[in-house]
């Protein structure tokens, strides 16, 4: 049976009735919706409001609240202990004239009892939840006028009772214990405001004054800040400071909140702050995504669901309001683990997003305003392994606005940021007593740890003396950690040179020399490379420049270096360079010498301003985007529930060339519900390829340079190569809608003709097929690799992988296995990276020897 509650009689006087029904009614003539933004200022009466004097806006106010709490209907259902409304748009258009006023100036009597005021905000009683009635009342409204008359009247004794009496209540305890099932739209700022409330009572003036104790919450991090600060003789300085982080808001701190938390650090002392800071730094970066079972109640019926969280939303503020107090430390510890936390808050958690996008954002800010370039190259591999496209364009603004101070290029502020971690041509060497720890990078992306003995000698496990050492100890993980970021910023860096093509870039002989050649990161990469100097390519072999016929020169200071492409030599200068990379044996850290390059054909030509090259391939979305963001495009993801777009663009800008290249996409609608829980399309189809000026105008695609034009193509082709589903052999009927027409296309992704990504596996399979200990049993015939097993004869198709078996050409499904193939891992391959590659010679070396197969699956097909 439901209860209804008895309301005490109206206390609304007619003047004010008057004056909000006046405005109401503007409003429903002025509004289609009553949102937030509501054109109100029209209205005659409003503007009179808003010049009442400070000190008659508080009965207009309470007037206002009970005409709110006339026009609503709550009613008690005692069995689920939670109100229902009955809401009229009369009802909310008050509300939003409410939250309105809460942002005047109203001079409260000094004797005023806000804990009638907040009773009557919020029809408030302590039931047993303790939960606020009315959860889109503004609360922080509502603390905000407590704060003003407070800094107006002093924190007076009857003042500090009421903030008590307030705190102590079940809605605002709930609150600051950290109560995360609280019935709110917006937590977030329920908590801010809780906190803020409580934070009134720090009397700032009274040295002498007694700390509330900051209440941290029930949730792991909550946890680890409160054990960690618990036995400290600082302790009510630290709860000090808590409360003024827990005020953080927004995307970047106020100068307010610096100027605040400056003397706070200051009064803990720079050095613990610090280090404290760092402790839960790199507890958080470690910290586990956790999954909470949960129940709902509705209409007398339970269910249960599944949240996936990463941090309580009421450590949110406090962790934000951590990491820009720490944008005054620049040592190479904070900045590496503000870059981990950045790290840990965008990785995606299925169908919520970025773990915690907020504190990401904050981590980001607070590396960009690091003196000095360190920050910078943290930033530059964020933008890398951050997949988020609006965290990816932050970031780049970040670098945009340092490289504008220094006056050059972004992709220059980059190369002048990378660390060198302290190595010396790959190497990097630290004692401990008579034994040596050698860290060498082996190949991009791989760092080799070592211990030498005295007597020079490896020795394979860790020395004892070093276990009974706690220094040392600490020294070594240290030493262990720089090994972890040497790796992941090799990476980097190959992948940023990779990309350097379309920025034409040029270097003295000083630059190249300090940021590529002598550098002890880079030089890795660098000293692979072919570079043209002075026009004419030249590789770094032994303290020396030479060509591919082994003629050394002399690098002049004034001599202009760049990234040397196959497309500014001859066939036969490209065919020497390959010539020379086998013969000296040297593995590129990604495809030069065999670079693919697209030439304008006949078709674009005539298309003048588009090209097809690439349309008409099925792409899996999440991929495509995954790639896209790795090769600097920016895209958004398609959805079934979006703004009503049936396609998207993917673009990349060339600034150097003032254009912006276009991959266009297109929904896929079918009736399967191929979509996630968030209802983003999991497969997209591809359409044009252009290019546009700074005015948005297409440009002819004869009219782009040929360098831009080949390695736009050349991205796009790597994203359908990758992340076409004619790579999986689960659309062989049709995908999920078994449509014929996705049959077709697997059939002719599959088995088609060769790209120039394939063309060019095929110009190195040529090469290596001589050297191969199958090369009796392997032969190129058109596209594809002809293999003869004991069984079989086998046609594995040069591009996709796929293979077919002769004569009867009925496919073979192998699925590639995650590991290393020994077979393949030994072989020299002239460039890194070419995964498709290492597939079509796995399942080589695989079908050659089909009796010695024993995987069922594979063995119920031959």
């Amino acid at each position: 049976m439901i209860e209804i509650i008895e309301k005490e009689p109206s206390l609304v006087t007619l003047s004010h009735l008057g004056i909000f029904e006046s405005i109401i009614k503007y409003v429903e003539e002025n509004n289609s919706y009553y949102y937030s933004n509501l054109e109100i200022n029209g209205s005659e009466e409003y503007v009179k409001l808003k010049k009442i004097a400070p000190h008659e806006k508080a009965s207009i106010l309470e007037s206002l609240i009970l005409f709110l709490n006339e026009l609503d209907i709550p009613l008690i259902v005692k069995e689920r202990k939670h109100y229902l409304h009955a809401r009229s748009d009369k009802y909310c258009i008050a509300e939003i004239l409410l939250s309105n006023l809460m942002k005047f100036r109203i001079d409260f009597p000094e004797d005023y009892d806000f804990r009638i005021l907040f009773s009557n905000l919020y029809m408030y009683c302590e039931n047993e939840d303790g939960n606020l009635l009315y959860t889109k009342r503004p609360l922080g409204g509502f603390v905000n006028q407590i704060e003003k008359h407070v800094k107006r009247n002093g924190l007076t004794p009857f003042s500090r009772l009421q903030i008590q009496d307030l705190i102590k209540g079940s809605a605002f305890g709930n609150i600051l214990k950290g109560a995360e099932n609280l019935h709110t739209y917006d937590l977030q700022s329920l908590i801010k405001s809780a906190k803020k409330l409580s934070g009134l009572l720090l009397d700032k003036s009274d040295s002498t004054s007694e700390v509330p104790i900051y209440q941290f919450g029930s949730g792991p991090m909550g946890r680890i800040f409160n054990d960690s600060i618990n036995g400290l003789e600082s302790k009510s300085k630290w709860h000090t400071l808590f409360y003024h982080l827990s005020c953080a808001s927004g995307g970047k701190p106020n100068k307010k909140f610096i100027i605040g938390v400056n003397p706070l650090i200051d009064d803990i002392g720079k050095d613990n702050f610090k280090s404290l800071a760092n402790f839960w730094f790199e507890k958080l970066s470690r910290l586990k995504v956790e999954t909470e079972v949960k129940e709902s109640i509705c209409r007398n019926q339970t269910y249960t669901y599944e949240i996936q969280q990463y941090i309580e939303h009421y450590s949110h503020n406090v962790i934000k309001g951590l990491l820009w107090s720490m944008s005054r430390f620049h040592d190479q510890r904070s900045l590496k683990n503000i870059a981990l936390v950045a790290e840990k808050c965008f990785q995606k958690i299925p169908g919520v997003g970025p773990a915690a996008a907020g504190i990401g954002n904050a981590a980001i800010y607070t590396l960009a305003q690091s003196k000095g370039l360190n920050g910078i190259s943290h930033l530059s591999r964020l933008k890398l392994s951050i997949k988020q496209n609006n965290t990816q364009k932050l970031i780049q603004n970040y670098i945009d606005e340092q490289a504008l101070k220094q006056g050059i290029k972004s992709s220059q502020i980059e190369e002048i940021a990378a660390s060198d971690f302290g190595l010396i041509n790959a190497v990097r060497i630290e004692k401990f007593e008579d034994y040596t720890f050698q860290l060498s990078i082996t190949k991009v992306g791989e760092v080799l740890q070592q211990w030498i003995k005295p007597d020079g000698s490896i020795q394979k496990t860790l020395p004892k003396f070093i276990k009974d050492s706690a220094k040392l100890s600490e020294k070594l993980k240290k030493l262990k950690d720089i090994a972890k970021q040497i790796k992941q910023s090799s990476s980097t860096q190959r992948d940023r040179i990779d990309r350097l093509y379309t920025e034409n870039l040029k270097w003295n002989r000083e630059d190249f020399e300090k940021y590529y050649l002598n550098h002890g990161l880079i030089s890795v990469i660098a000293n692979k490379l072919i570079w043209n100097i002075d026009g004419q390519p030249f590789m770094y072999i032994d303290t020396k420049w030479v060509n591919t016929n082994k003629q050394e020169i002399t690098l002049h200071d004034d001599a202009v270096i760049q990234l040397w492409h196959p497309i500014d030599s001859e066939t036969h200068c490209v065919l020497a360079w390959r010539d020379f990379l086998e013969e000296q044996n040297i593995k590129q850290p990604f495809k030069q010498a065999y670079r693919e390059i697209y030439l304008l054909t006949d078709a674009e030509i005539n298309t003048r301003i588009y090209s097809n090259r690439m349309a008409g391939h099925i792409l899996k979305q999440h991929q495509f985007n995954s790639l896209a963001a790795t090769r600097g495009w920016k895209y958004s993801l398609l959805g079934c529930y979006d703004d009503g777009r049936d396609g998207e663009i993917a673009s990349k800008k060339i600034p150097d060339s003032n254009l912006t290249a276009q991959f266009w996409i297109n929904e896929i609608i079918d009736d399967t519900d191929s979509f996630n829980e968030a209802g983003i399309w999991y497969y997209i189809a591809t359409d044009q390829i252009r290019f546009i000026n700074e005015l948005d105008e297409p440009v002819e695609l004869i009219d782009i340079p040929p360098l831009v034009l080949t390695e736009i193509m050349r991205d796009v082709d790597l994203f359908v190569g990758v992340a076409s589903v004619g790579n999986d052999p689960a659309w062989q009927d049709g995908g999920p809608d078994a449509r014929p027409e996705y049959r077709d296309y697997w059939q002719s992704y599959s088995f088609g003709d060769l790209t120039e990504i394939a063309k060019t596996r095929k110009s190195v399979l040529e090469r290596l097929i001589p050297r191969l200990k199958i090369k009796d049993k392997v032969t190129i015939d058109g596209k594809f690799l002809l293999v003869t097993g004991t069984k079989h004869t086998y046609k594995i198709h040069i591009g996709s992988g796929n293979i077919l078996i002769a004569p009867q050409d009925s496919y073979l499904c192998i699925v590639p296995g995650r590991g290393k193939d020994s077979n393949v891992d030994k072989l020299f391959l002239p460039f890194e990276g070419d995964n498709g590659l290492s597939i079509v010679l796995s399942k080589a070396f695989l079908l050659v020897a089909d009796d010695k197969i024993t995987d069922p699956t594979i063995l119920s097909q031959l």
